[in-house]
């Protein structure tokens, strides 16, 4: 299984993970998984609908008229 080893965490999560963790009866490793597996249960992908087909593409003619206009 891979493993995940987090650095310079600070002091005030690490005693809040660990606070969790014992009420939880988890060890911090365990209290951790179950936050991650939470917050991906709540994430929802975006998903667009299909490109809108246009009746006749942008010509060079005209987009280079557009620029001369200002046209952003």
């Amino acid at each position: 299984m891979p493993a995940l080893l987090i650095k310079e965490l600070p002091s005030d999560i690490h005693e809040w993970l660990k606070h969790e963790a014992a009420v939880n009866r988890r060890s911090m490793t365990q209290q951790v998984i179950v936050l991650f597996e939470e917050r991906m249960r709540k994430f929802r992908p975006v998903h667009f609908g299909a490109p809108v087909k246009t009746r006749t593409p942008l010509a060079k003619k005209f987009i280079d008229q557009a620029k001369k206009e200002g046209r952003p």
